[in-house]
């Protein structure tokens, strides 16, 4: 078996294990609240890294240190209100929604950045904004449904799809300057840092130590952030961001998948529309506007 082929079919499970995880987070939440349920698993995935990626630690500077903690910085925002937010929405909302974050990466570009966005990054944005509208707010009384009933968590996911997009930018922009291993473990410390900070601050921290809290700290410190983050880094030299993007944009169908197994969860017309508007977008954006880019960038000769 080839090493690309190999890196697609690892790729893929480790969509699968981000997309699987979030029934198995919506559950943990019962019994522990949701920044410590982050702070834990986090300490746990940066000790992995650190024990891992020790030698490219000897070789840090301020320079990878600062640009690790801003990256750091966006990913503990997003998490927290990501799995704040589950506790209010549902699991196959919640991975559709934070997969707009790939949508919301063009637009800040063009906007902060002053990059030129493509065609089909404005189609995909486009797709995916009503398919957002579909899939949190009922059909109501008007023409425009009811806004009055998108749920606290459907809000916090937004904003939690708005912070994965700057970290995503952020990574992209220090992983050309700097080692990916070093930036991983300084980016999940800090956010481990600022997560036990803030816990105590923003919630009322509370934990039954169970089987399923336990089992979920380890599956998804261990599997979707310390091997995730390994894995990744590994395949994608060789893999293309196209298809890397691609396979990503599976999170939120296998997301669908195991919480209308597990749990039953059904989106109703409307909403299944709005989900699938979402998903063309990603694929937009990130298959057909990433070509686009790439046809538009002139060789590193």
């Amino acid at each position: 078996m080839s090493r690309t082929v190999k890196a697609h079919i690892l790729l893929i499970l480790v969509t699968l294990v981000w997309g699987a995880t979030f029934v198995q987070i919506k559950d943990a939440l019962r019994e522990i609240s949701p920044l410590l349920f982050n702070a834990v698993r986090m300490v746990l995935a940066a000790g992995v890294l650190a024990l891992l990626y020790r030698t490219h630690l000897r070789r840090l500077n301020r320079r990878i240190v600062r640009t690790g903690m801003v990256v750091g910085f966006f990913l503990w925002l997003g998490y927290a209100f990501q799995t704040t937010g589950l506790q209010f929405t549902t699991p196959a909302k919640s991975a559709f929604l934070t997969g707009v974050s790939v949508v919301f990466v063009p637009i800040f570009l063009a906007i902060f950045w002053r990059r030129k966005i493509s065609r089909w990054s404005v189609i995909g944005v486009l797709s995916a904004f009503i398919g957002l509208f579909l899939l949190t707010v009922p059909a109501g009384v008007s023409s425009w449904g009811d806004f009055a009933s998108v749920n606290k968590g459907d809000w916090l996911t937004i904003i939690c799809a708005v912070a994965f997009a700057f970290q995503i930018i952020s990574i992209g922009r220090a992983a050309e300057q700097y080692p990916f291993q070093s930036l991983s473990v300084i980016q999940i410390s800090t956010a481990a840092a600022l997560m036990l900070a803030t816990a105590p601050m923003l919630e009322t921290l509370h934990v039954i130590w169970s089987a399923r809290v336990i089992a979920a700290i380890l599956v998804t410190g261990l599997l979707g952030l310390a091997a995730a983050f390994t894995i990744q880094a590994w395949a994608q030299q060789f893999i293309s961001p196209t298809n890397a993007g691609l396979i990503f944009a599976l999170e939120p169908v296998f997301a669908w998948i195991t919480s209308y197994v597990l749990l039953g969860e059904r989106l109703g017309w409307r909403a299944a529309f709005g989900a699938l508007l979402i998903l063309a977008g990603l694929l937009f954006s990130e298959l057909l506007g990433a070509a686009r880019r790439a046809e538009t960038v002139p060789s590193a000769a």
